[in-house]
Formats: structure tokens, C-alpha cells, sequence
């Protein structure tokens, strides 16, 4: 699934990190970046309105960056979750009422990450994740050109988390979906579980009791 995101206008200043989410991905980006010239000259980049639109799938990002050199192609990778990563980071979504009401609504609650992590599901990436290749032919990956939209990513996923989640390999929808199939797959255990301790009470009772009819 593709997703793109409009063009960001120019901005005089540079809009900092209001979220811890945001704050950790940039923390990436410093990570990966070469140098603090190229940071700097990224931040101005991103800032510039000469940034198009940016296409995101799973495991993915594309952009186009105009500046004096001309216009450069960055096509930039993040690695998505493996089967058990995507289980774990549903699991971790279902553990807690009013998770999902907080993704929709903008938020990425931090205890959802560390319940993720604990789990062994790593959701932000670190540096050495942020990679990919620019027609510029920059010798440095990130170059210039990918650092300034991987800084405008970090407007996106402080605005809906749920780029982020794309990026990592489950569009909003999918992973919407793979949260309910969790909670019923709960709620199928859990009735098992109640009918298993049942028959359990009954035998200690009355070994002879029927228990058929409970095991249907």
C-alpha cells in the first residue's frame, strides 16, 4: 500500500520536535547523518519548500529534492517487522484499553513502545536503519537530500504515528485489523480457559459427572 503525503509549504524556522516520538526519530537522524554541516545544511533543506511529495510504503520512502545543484530522487529504506514483530506490536496495541483510541487520535503512548520493546519489537528505528540512495551520487548515505526528508518525516509521524507504522511494514488499516484478530483470538482463549477450569471443578466434585456438553 502507498500513501502520499502533500508537499510541505517553506517555513521560516524550524519546527522542533514537540513529541518524545519525534524527538527519538530525530535522535536517528543525527545518528546516521555524516557530519553537523550536514545536518545543518538538511534542516535549511527540509525548510525550503523545495521538497516535493512524499510517498511512503512499507519499508519505503520517495521524494524528489530540488536545490542549486538541480533535482535529486532519494529513495530512502527503513526495515519493516518480521511475522513475529508485527504479532508482538499487536499484542502490545491490545494490551491496554485506550491505546487505539490514542493512535487515532495523534498520540503514540510511550508505555505501548517500551510494552513492545519488552517484547522485543524494536518501533523506532536507530540510526544505522535510516539508509537508502539519492541520484545525487553523494557519497555519504543519508546524503544531504535524504536527511531533509527524513526530517520532514518527523512532521508526519508527530501528526499521525500511524506513518510510522507504515514505514515499519503495517498501513493503519492492516494493522487496525491485525489488532482486532488479536482481541478475538483473546476473547476465543479466554473462553477455553473458562470452560477448561469448569470441567476441572466438576470433576474434583464428581468424577463421574458428565462433562460433554462443556466441551463443545
Amino acid at each position: 500500500m502507498t500513501v502520499v503525503h502533500p508537499r510541505f509549504p517553506a517555513r521560516r524556522q524550524s519546527a522542533r520536535a514537540g513529541h518524545w516520538w519525534g524527538r527519538a526519530w530525530v535522535r536517528a537522524i543525527e545518528e546516521a547523518a555524516y557530519s553537523a554541516t550536514d545536518l545543518l545544511e538538511a534542516r535549511a533543506l527540509s525548510r525550503s519548500g523545495n521538497v516535493g511529495q512524499i510517498m511512503v510504503e512499507p519499508g519505503r520512502f520517495v521524494a524528489s529534492v530540488e536545490d542549486s545543484q538541480g533535482l535529486a530522487t532519494v529513495a530512502g529504506t527503513i526495515p519493516v517487522l518480521d511475522h513475529a514483530g508485527r504479532a508482538g506490536l499487536a499484542e502490545a496495541i491490545g494490551a491496554e484499553s485506550g491505546r487505539v483510541a490514542a493512535l487515532v487520535a495523534g498520540d503514540l503512548p510511550h508505555g505501548l513502545v517500551e510494552h513492545a520493546e519488552e517484547a522485543g519489537v524494536e518501533l523506532l528505528p536507530f540510526g544505522g536503519e535510516l539508509g537508502g540512495e539519492c541520484t545525487c551520487q553523494a557519497w555519504t548515505d543519508p546524503c544531504v537530500h535524504a536527511l531533509a526528508v527524513l526530517y520532514q518525516l518527523t512532521w508526519l509521524i508527530e501528526a499521525d504515528p500511524f506513518v510510522l507504522f507504515h514505514l515499519r511494514g503495517l498501513p493503519r488499516e492492516e494493522l487496525l485489523g491485525l489488532v482486532r484478530r488479536h482481541d478475538a483470538d483473546l476473547d476465543v482463549a479466554h473462553d477455553a480457559a473458562l470452560r477448561a477450569a469448569r470441567v476441572m471443578a466438576l470433576l474434583e466434585d464428581d468424577p463421574t459427572a458428565g462433562v460433554d456438553h462443556l466441551l463443545g
